[in-house]
C-alpha cells in the first residue's frame, strides 16, 4: 500500500510540477537564447568592428523588452548615466570612484521607493550586472588595463551585451571585445551550451519542486520543536540555493551561446566558465568557500575592485566594506544585507581561527585548502580530517541558519521586512550569531 501511495505522489509531482516548471522556464528564455545565437553568428562574420558592437547593443535592447517591457528604460537610463559620468571624468585618474558614488545615489533612489518598488525588484539582476559592468570598466581606465576611452557604441555594446544582460555574470570590458572576435562554433562550443541548460534546468526543479514537496514528504519537517524549525530552515535554504544555481548555470548558456566564457592559451581554446560552484556550497570545507562558490565572477569583482581598493583600511574594514558594496548592489532588502553583513564576520572571525589553529598545531586546516608543498607537517592524518569535518559541518549549520529567511510560504513584502528577519532568527535562538560570538572569544584565548 504505501508503495502504491509512493507511486502515486512521485506521478502526481512529476504531471503536476516537474514537468510544467520545466516547460515554463523553456518558453521564458527561448528568445534569448535564440538572440545570443544571432548575435553569435554575426560575430563570425567578417564584418566591422562597430557593426558588431551595434548588434551586441541591439540584441541586448530586444531581450530587455522582452523581459522588462517599457520597464527597460531604467536600465537604459542607468547605462547612459554611466557613460555620462565616465565621459566627464575622462581625465580624472579617480573615474573608479566617482562612478561607484553616482551609481550608489542611482541605486539608492530606486531602492527608496521614487521608482515603484514591483518594478525595481523586477530589474534588480539586470541593474546589478550594468553597475559591475560599468565600475569595473571605470577602474580598468583609471589603472592603465583598458588603454583607450571606448566610444559611446562600444561602451554601450558592453553594457547591454545580450549573453549577460539578463541573468549575468559580469565580465570584462576585454573579455567583451574577445567575444567579438568570433571564435569557432565547435563541439566543446555546442556541448558546454547543452551541459549547462540542462543543469540549470535540473537546479529549477530542485528548487521548484523537490526541495518544497519531496523533502517534507519523506522527512517530516512541520511542527513546534527546534528541530522541526531547522528542519524546514533547511529546506528553505536548499530551495533558495537552487534558484540561484539555476540562474549561474543559465547564465554560463546564455554568455557561451552568446560567443564569451572561453580561455585561450596559445592554440587551445577552452569553454571553461563557471559561475557557481553547488557542491561548494552545500558541502563546503569553509564558509569562505561558499562565499568564493557562490558566484565566481561576482567574487571575483568584488576582490579586484571594491577588497583590493579598500585594503588600505586594513583587512577587517576591508571585508566589511566587501560586503556592504555586495548589499548594496543587492538592493537595500534588510534580509539581504542582514545575511550578507553576517557573511562577513563570520567569513572573518571563520578565517582568523582557523589560521590560529593552523599555526599552534602546524595542520592543514586553513579556511581554503593548502597547496601540495606546504610547509605544515601535519597533513594527511586522522584528527586532521575530522577538525576539517568539524567545520564544514559548521558551514552547513551557518547556510541553515542564514537560508532560513528566504521563507518560501512568505510574500515578498513580509520577506523585505525587518520584522520577518528577526522573527526567523528568534525562533532559531539566534544560534549562529551565538556560535560565531563563541568563535570569535575562543580565537582570542588563544
Amino acid at each position: 500500500m504505501d508503495y502504491f501511495r509512493h507511486q502515486e505522489f512521485l506521478l502526481f509531482l512529476a504531471e503536476g510540477c516537474i514537468l510544467p516548471t520545466a516547460q515554463q522556464g523553456l518558453e521564458q528564455v527561448w528568445q534569448l537564447l535564440l538572440v545570443c545565437l544571432l548575435c553569435r553568428i554575426i560575430c563570425r562574420l567578417s564584418i566591422p568592428a562597430h557593426v558588431k558592437h551595434l548588434s551586441s547593443l541591439v540584441g541586448g535592447l530586444y531581450v530587455l523588452y522582452v523581459f522588462f517591457e517599457l520597464y527597460m528604460v531604467w536600465v537604459i537610463i542607468l547605462s547612459l548615466l554611466c557613460f555620462l559620468i565616465l565621459f566627464l571624468c575622462r581625465k580624472s585618474s579617480s573615474r573608479g570612484v566617482f562612478l561607484s558614488l553616482a551609481i550608489l545615489i542611482y541605486m539608492l533612489m530606486g531602492e527608496l521607493h521614487i521608482i515603484d518598488a514591483e518594478t525595481w525588484h523586477k530589474m534588480r539582476g539586470s541593474q546589478m550586472v550594468v553597475a559591475m559592468k560599468a565600475i569595473s570598466l571605470a577602474f580598468d581606465l583609471d589603472r592603465g588595463t583598458v588603454s583607450s576611452f571606448p566610444t559611446m557604441l562600444e561602451f554601450q555594446g558592453y553594457i547591454c551585451f545580450v549573453g549577460t544582460v539578463i541573468f549575468g555574470p559580469w565580465i570584462s570590458f576585454t573579455s567583451y571585445k574577445d567575444a567579438l572576435d568570433g571564435r569557432k562554433m565547435n563541439g566543446a562550443w555546442f556541448w558546454k551550451i547543452a551541459f549547462s541548460f540542462v543543469r540549470s534546468q535540473v537546479c529549477l526543479v530542485i528548487s521548484t519542486c523537490i526541495a518544497p514537496y519531496l523533502f517534507p514528504y519523506f522527512i517530516p519537517i512541520y511542527g513546534d520543536g527546534l528541530l522541526y524549525r531547522w528542519l524546514h530552515a533547511y529546506e528553505n535554504a536548499v530551495s533558495f540555493h537552487f534558484s540561484n544555481y539555476f540562474v549561474s548555470y543559465l547564465s554560463e548558456t546564455t554568455i557561451v551561446m552568446a560567443g564569451a566564457g572561453f580561455s585561450e592559451h596559445k592554440d587551445n581554446l577552452k569553454w571553461d566558465i563557471t559561475v557557481a560552484r553547488p557542491l561548494g556550497v552545500e558541502l563546503p570545507r569553509s564558509m569562505v568557500e561558499v562565499v568564493t562558490s557562490w558566484n565566481l565572477p561576482m567574487s571575483r569583482w568584488l576582490n579586484k575592485y571594491v577588497f583590493k581598493s579598500a585594503l588600505k583600511l586594513g583587512k577587517f574594514p576591508a571585508i566589511l566594506v566587501t560586503y556592504t558594496a555586495s548589499a548594496l548592489l543587492h538592493g537595500l532588502s534588510f534580509h539581504l544585507g542582514a545575511v550578507l553583513l553576517s557573511l562577513g564576520f563570520i567569513t572573518y572571525v571563520e578565517h582568523v581561527l582557523r589560521r590560529r589553529l593552523a599555526t599552534i598545531f602546524n595542520a592543514c586546516i586553513l579556511s581554503k585548502c593548502c597547496p601540495s608543498d606546504c610547509q605544515h607537517q601535519n597533513k594527511k592524518v586522522v584528527w586532521v580530517y575530522l577538525a576539517n569535518l568539524f567545520f564544514s559541518a559548521l558551514s552547513i549549520f551557518h547556510l541553515t541558519y542564514l537560508g532560513s529567511l528566504f521563507d518560501l510560504d512568505a510574500d515578498d513584502e513580509k520577506v523585505y521586512m525587518a520584522s520577518h528577519t528577526i522573527q526567523k532568527w528568534s525562533e532559531l535562538n539566534w544560534a549562529s550569531h551565538w556560535v560565531m560570538l563563541g568563535c570569535w572569544v575562543f580565537y582570542w584565548l588563544i
